[in-house]
């Protein structure tokens, strides 16, 4: 697969030839962010640190490289866009396999030390000509490093971060970005150690709008997209119109008074959106959860039902005992409702349940009872289809001031 980044960086000697500008960021910054040595060796130069990592153009030479860092790895094509002909490779056979994939559309890869069970943290940064640097929103995977980006659940913004945490991570980007003399927009991606939270790791640097421009722009209201282009050409952040006001400046940061996850409203929600059969954070797929996958969510579902402690699920998935939590409170919703009948389930469960993003096809399922009949009861206790109270009917008035 060709990109366009591919296409500008083999004319960049016609362009100079030529003497057609470049607007924007410089292809040399192009270059430098999308070759991962050059990118090593330019954090190292600013005293960031990268993954110990060691690039190769043939199988062998990311063999050899495997050997000198020590297994398990991750292997990355250079030049790829969203983590394309990425993974892991426990051995010297996996990791053929990915340098065979990798190789078919990249001409170098990266072989890096393996992060697994890290948390993986994403911040979206703005620089204008004038060096005025904003961060417009970070964000965090559900899941550690180990399961692609487009495979995980991403939350906006990070939940589990201190505030030391953050402020170190926002610093660290505006000077990554200045430093790489971006003119735009980036998405700076970290692995942050679960443990020792001071221990941040570069990961790498997408020197353009890449997928997580787009929730970053629908989380914060702040058009990234439309802000890059005038950047491009040369407009400084402060003389761009707030789009939200029209009056004041684009040189500020988005408030954080939002929570948004990368699928649609909430998690229920977004799994009754992937296909009609599964009603929800329920006991649908039952997949290891040792090995991550798109599905990894039905998994935990799973092994809740069975028994298995917020700890236990953590050993074995380490991801954040905080996200846990909230899903084990989706489990135990589910267990109380199957408890009860359509006429003995009182209002304040059924408020909660909604406030959880339980559907009314997933309450219905758990009571033994029909979607109408579950609807039909909510609408006239005065509970909308999201949660919230709304006019309540004479009858049931008595009960949900007692109780709620």
């Amino acid at each position: 697969m060709v990109s366009a980044l591919d296409v500008g960086i083999k004319l960049k000697d016609e362009f100079e030839a030529l003497g057609v500008q470049v607007l924007g960021t410089p292809i040399e910054t192009i270059i430098t962010t999308e070759d991962r040595q050059s990118f090593a060796q330019a954090m190292e130069d600013i005293g960031k640190r990268c993954a110990q990592s060691a690039t190769a153009t043939t199988p062998d030479e990311a063999v050899a490289a495997g050997r000198e860092i020590r297994f398990p790895v991750i292997v990355r094509a250079a030049y790829a866009l969203g983590g394309l002909r990425s993974g892991f490779a426990q051995d010297e056979v996996q990791l053929r396999a990915l340098c065979s994939k990798a190789f078919a559309t990249s001409p170098q890869v990266l072989v890096e030390k393996s992060m697994k069970g890290w948390k993986e943290i994403e911040y979206e940064v703005v620089r204008d000509s004038r060096d005025n640097c904003i961060t417009v929103c970070n964000m965090e995977n559900v899941d550690p490093l180990g399961i692609h980006n487009g495979d995980s659940i991403v939350v906006a913004p990070s939940q589990t971060l201190s505030d030391f945490d953050y402020n170190m991570l926002r610093t660290t980007a505006i000077n990554v970005i200045r430093h790489l003399g971006v003119v735009g927009e980036c998405n700076i991606q970290y692995a942050l150690n679960p443990i020792r939270r001071s221990t941040a790791l570069l990961r790498y640097v997408n020197a353009r709008l890449s997928h997580s421009s787009a929730l970053a722009s629908k989380a914060t209201g702040y058009p990234l997209a439309f802000i890059a282009a005038k950047l491009g050409l040369g407009v400084p952040l402060n003389e761009i119109k707030n789009s939200v006001t029209k009056v004041t400046s684009a040189c500020f940061e988005p408030s954080l008074d939002y929570v948004v996850v990368k699928i649609p409203q909430t998690i229920q929600k977004a799994i009754q959106a992937i296909d009609d059969q599964f009603l929800g954070f329920a006991k649908d797929i039952d997949e290891e959860l040792v090995n991550p996958t798109d599905k990894r969510i039905f998994a935990i579902a799973n092994v809740f039902h069975r028994g298995d402690s917020v700890d236990k699920i953590w050993q074995m998935t380490n991801i954040d005992k905080w996200y846990l939590t909230k899903l084990q409170h989706i489990h135990r919703m589910e267990k109380r409702l199957s408890d009860q009948s359509i006429s003995s389930v009182s209002n304040r469960i059924i408020l909660q349940a909604k406030q959880l993003g339980f559907s009314d096809r997933l309450v219905a399922s758990c009571l033994g009872s029909t979607e109408l009949a579950v609807r039909r009861l909510r609408q006239e206790i005065g509970i909308d289809w999201r949660g919230a109270v709304g006019p309540i009917l004479s009858s049931a008035r008595e009960e949900i001031v007692a109780r709620l």
